[in-house]
């Protein structure tokens, strides 16, 4: 009697190995970077109160916590790979989420990538002798946290949840010493504003919101591993209201150490605040327990960027509009080994190029595009009738409020710097032309969705 022929070999899973506390810190892990330890000079410099300082930052709190609610209900409306990806293709079109996963690889994501590498290359090499350039050193932390995914995503999960509670340890330090340790300047009592109520005053607190949204951005991505949460429709929804909500906290902190021992004036004089307030308190020692601090930060941020953005190629790939090799998984590891190279590869080329800075200048137009056109997305959802197992509460206000808040930014950037608007907004452009070029394209393909809607290839 002959053996029964052997049937087809079952393609490999994406691997559900990521809990509530991993999602929560991988929301974590895709807001906080450097630039809260520099970044509130910047909004010093644009308002002069500490009471306007810290209203931008609560503002800025107030609409990332209004965007997380429009994730949390698609997060649960629908659990699919690609999160912010998956909301976009099937409540528009599948040439829109192709331009957001075109610009997420060739200036959001991986210019933001770039600038964090190399950032900490600098702060590495300060604190430990090290025979390479800045660019070696951001190339060489990209290739080893490319392979840390490579090896699974529980691999990769573990790494970024650790780094992300030792950001939280030092940024915890950061505001002790800043509230209890350093000698707070003595100053007159400042009124809340710094000029009559005028249009100057709401053009500078505008200007001033640019590098605050900018530093709350990145809690979108934990979205992107939607495949690999145990319990994607109840766990994600948590993971963004815990996760954006634990940022503020600290983000506030962080802004109140640096006023009381720096006061509003010094903080708009100095470059580098946290170092400032760290080397008051500790001298050279406590500067480079704060240069640690913010090399452990932007080691972590590159680890969750590693982890989430190449579910979007995979994704893509899987929808059949890039490569088809992106979108197969290692039989072993379970994770989209080649999309997490190029993840990696992309970061490194920029990185190597010195091209990041720019970029960096109009990352934000493209990004709070998407973000506007995601939260326009849950009113198509609600519109058709679907509603996930989480409710945004109060919408459509507050979900209105966010899109209207990431219009404004948008107008802002613009209207600030046309230039380098100009070339992000034709970057997205040029996405049109390739979309109709790939091979297959996107005609009937906007059904082929199963495996990505789902979560589970």
């Amino acid at each position: 009697m002959s053996a029964p022929a052997p049937g087809p070999v079952p393609r490999p899973a994406l691997a559900r190995e990521i809990g509530l506390f991993g999602a929560t810190m991988l929301v974590m892990g895709g807001i906080v970077g450097s630039g809260i330890f520099i970044n509130p000079y910047v909004v010093a410099r644009q308002v002069g109160t500490p009471a306007l300082v810290l209203g931008a930052w609560v503002l800025g709190g107030v609409v990332a916590l209004a965007g997380a609610l429009v994730y949390a209900e698609l997060a649960s409306l629908r659990p699919a790979v690609g999160g912010q990806y998956a909301y976009l293709r099937e409540a528009f079109h599948p040439r829109v989420a192709f331009l957001y996963g075109w610009v997420l690889l060739l200036v959001s994501q991986s210019g933001g990538m770039a600038a964090v590498a190399v950032t900490f290359a600098r702060y590495l090499r300060e604190l430990v002798s090290v025979p390479m350039g800045d660019g070696a050193v951001a190339l060489l932390a990209l290739a080893v946290l490319t392979l840390v995914n490579a090896l699974g995503v529980r691999s990769g999960n573990g790494v970024q949840s650790a780094l992300m509670v030792l950001k939280c340890l030092a940024i915890l330090a950061l505001v002790v010493v800043g509230l209890s340790f350093v000698e707070a300047p003595h100053a007159a009592i400042l009124p809340l504003l710094d000029r009559p109520p005028s249009l100057d005053l709401l053009t500078a607190f505008g200007a001033a919101m640019v590098p605050v949204l900018f530093a709350y951005g990145g809690w979108q991505t934990s979205g992107f591993v939607m495949g690999e949460l145990k319990r994607p429709q109840r766990d994600m929804p948590r993971a963004l209201l815990l996760g954006v909500a634990g940022v503020v906290v600290l983000y506030l902190a962080v802004n109140a150490a640096c006023l009381r021992a720096l006061s509003v004036g010094g903080l708009a004089a100095s470059r580098a605040p946290a170092s400032q307030v760290m080397r008051a308190a500790l001298g050279d020692r406590g500067a480079r327990l704060i240069a640690l601090g913010i090399v452990i930060s932007t080691f972590g941020f590159l680890s969750q960027g590693m982890l989430t953005a190449p579910r979007v190629y995979y994704a893509m790939a899987r929808d059949g509009v890039f490569f088809q090799a992106v979108g197969r998984l290692h039989p072993g590891s379970r994770v989209p080994v080649l999309a997490i190279a190029l993840q990696g590869a992309a970061a490194a080329v920029i990185a190597l190029s010195g091209r990041y800075e720019q970029i960096l200048n109009y990352v934000v137009s493209v990004d709070f595009i998407a973000f506007g056109l995601t939260g326009a997305a849950l009113f198509v959802y609600r519109r058709r009738g679907e509603r996930g197992r989480f409710h945004a509460p109060g919408h459509p206000w507050t979900t209105a409020f966010f899109v209207l808040s990431c219009w404004l930014v948008v107008a802002a950037t613009v209207y600030r710097y046309p230039g380098d608007s100009a070339i992000g907004l034709a970057i997205l452009a040029v996405g049109l032309p390739v979309s109709w070029l790939w091979r297959g394209g996107f005609a009937g393909r906007a059904g082929d969705t199963t495996a990505a809607r789902g979560g589970t290839a």
